[in-house]
């Protein structure tokens, strides 16, 4: 994700600019490189799937944006009649770009105010997510090269309980850590209907909070509201691998992107620092104890 301002025009191309300022930031790309025709949004948006289409990917209309739930990237028009807008905004509306399940405003160059905003609150008319066109699942072909240690151990007796630090942690196969909430199903994210991959342990790299302290963004282990914190991995390499925690075998199941919840818990301002950064989800294959210190290696 990059950083970009809302390009310089008239107030009746507000909203297309704004719109493109999102797709801009989404696709990594100069926000002079998209198209941006000097009209309303409906014909930018044909441009805008014409210039995506040629990159491999496609612009999806929302139907139901306000309950839109996906851990990635989306960019929606809130209503410029909403409060939350504030007053000022000479355009029919206010292009927002939202990411996490649930989902939040990580840039609003057209209204800075929103930030942080869950999208749940506000008055979305319309909605669209950026697509591949190429659904192919292909393996990669890469072994990430482990060797770290355990920094942390924390675990929340109930949802949205505050994080107990601790020296060792009981690792159950299946479940998770004892005394944390997603151990007995009691997680806010905990799945209602029997066990489902990735919720029985979370993961999160001190690397990531030294690199957000460095830039003035303070959040200590436990605001992350995560299981284990590691030194010297990368943890998204991990996604797709079994591995060692000290003698406890896990296998990494997907990212865990952060969401307005945490936001709310630890924030403001944290969603957006933690895109792609916000650690791993695991599942625990083995009965075992985890320790400070421990060391973190791939099977």
């Amino acid at each position: 994700m990059i950083d970009v301002e809302l390009p310089e025009g008239p107030d009746a191309t507000a909203l297309p600019r704004g719109f493109a300022t999102c797709l801009a930031s989404v696709t990594e790309m100069p926000v002079g490189d998209l198209p941006l025709p000097d009209d309303d949004l409906a014909h930018a948006l044909g441009a805008w799937r014409t210039w995506l289409a040629e990159r491999g990917s496609g612009l999806v209309p929302i139907a139901d944006p306000v309950r839109f739930q996906w851990a990635g990237w989306w960019i929606a028009v809130v209503d410029a009649a909403d409060p939350a807008v504030g007053a000022g905004v000479g355009a029919p509306g206010v292009a927002v770009l939202a990411f996490g399940t649930p989902p939040g405003v990580v840039l609003s160059p057209q209204a800075p105010a929103l930030l942080g905003r869950a999208t749940a609150e506000l008055r979305i008319t319309e909605a669209y997510a950026v697509a591949s066109l190429d659904p192919a699942l292909r393996p990669s072909s890469t072994v990430p090269d482990v060797h770290g240690t355990v920094e942390g151990l924390a675990v929340a007796p109930a949802a949205e309980a505050p994080m107990q630090l601790l020296e060792v942690a009981q690792a159950r196969a299946g479940r998770g850590l004892e005394g944390d909430r997603y151990a007995t199903r009691a997680g806010t994210f905990s799945p209602r209907a029997g066990h489902r991959p990735g919720y029985d342990l979370t993961l999160i790299a001190a690397e990531t909070l030294d690199e957000m302290a460095a830039a003035g963004q303070q959040l200590d282990f436990a605001g992350t509201r995560r299981n284990v914190l590691t030194r010297g991995i990368d943890v998204n390499a991990l996604v797709g691998h079994t591995f060692l925690l000290g003698t406890v075998l896990c296998a990494g199941r997907r990212l865990c992107e952060p969401c307005v919840h945490l936001d709310r818990l630890s924030g403001p301002g944290i969603l957006r620092p933690l895109i792609h950064r916000g650690g791993l989800r695991v599942d625990i294959l083995s009965d075992g104890e985890i320790r400070l210190g421990e060391q973190i290696s791939l099977v």
